[in-house]
Parts: structure tokens; C-alpha cells; sequence
């Protein structure tokens, strides 16, 4: 597996986890679910970790997919460099410190805006490396 692939794996399974802090949230905050709440949810209010968390959560689907097309796109066509390995590299250590901040309530420096972008100049170095190797 190429270090791109292996850094999309690594992401994908952050996304693919960061719901549990979210679920652990709710639980502690309003109890088991039960069949009623099936089908009328609980309105009380929730910490602000677990609506951090869910917001981590949900930024990260978000931005998941364009990475995920960023990197397949690129294995398809036979572009890995140096570039791409790096960019996959800081993207996913970026996302990942960007939950952590996110779900932990750091705001000082700007630190989740600045690690948002720092994984999405990743992204757009990865995606312009792609298309000067790749035309």
C-alpha cells in the first residue's frame, strides 16, 4: 500500500470514529435511548464537548470526500511524489489535531482555524500536484 493510501486509511478511520465521543455524550448527558425517543428525540440540552464533538464529527465527513477523490484519483493515475506523501501526511495529522482541539474546546491562537486550514492547503497542494503530474 502506497504511504497515500495508507494516510486515506488512516483518515477514514478517524472519520469512521469520531462519533463515539458524540454517542458516549449523549448517553451520559440523557441516559439509553429508549423506544420512545425512536421516534421523538430528547431536547435537553447537551455539554458543549458533545456538541463540539458533533461538530467535529460532522466537519470531518464533510471534508473526507474530496480528500478520499484527491488521492484515488491520483493512485489511479499513477502520481505519488514526495509532494503527495507529505501533503497525505499533514492532512491527516492536521484533521486529526483538529478534532482533538475541536471536541477538547481549545480556542486559543485559532488553533482549530488554523489546523482546518492547514489540512485544507494539504488538500489543495495534493490536488495541484496531482494535475501538473497527471496532464
Amino acid at each position: 500500500m502506497t504511504t497515500e493510501l495508507s494516510y486515506l486509511l488512516f483518515t477514514a478511520i478517524l472519520t469512521g470514529v469520531l462519533w463515539i465521543p458524540v454517542v458516549i455524550g449523549y448517553v451520559l448527558s440523557r441516559g439509553p435511548l429508549t423506544p420512545s425517543d425512536y421516534k421523538v428525540a430528547r431536547t435537553s440540552p447537551l455539554p458543549d464537548w458533545v456538541n463540539r464533538a458533533n461538530r467535529a464529527h460532522l466537519n470531518a465527513v464533510e471534508n473526507f470526500a474530496a480528500f478520499a477523490a484527491v488521492v484515488l484519483i491520483a493512485h489511479v493515475v499513477g502520481v505519488s511524489t514526495a509532494m503527495t506523501e507529505i501533503c497525505a501526511a499533514v492532512y491527516f495529522y492536521a484533521r486529526t489535531a483538529h478534532a482533538v482541539v475541536h471536541i477538547g474546546g481549545f480556542s486559543l491562537f485559532m488553533a482549530r482555524t488554523v489546523l482546518f486550514t492547514v489540512a485544507w492547503l494539504a488538500f489543495v497542494a495534493y490536488a495541484v500536484e496531482v494535475l501538473r503530474k497527471a496532464a
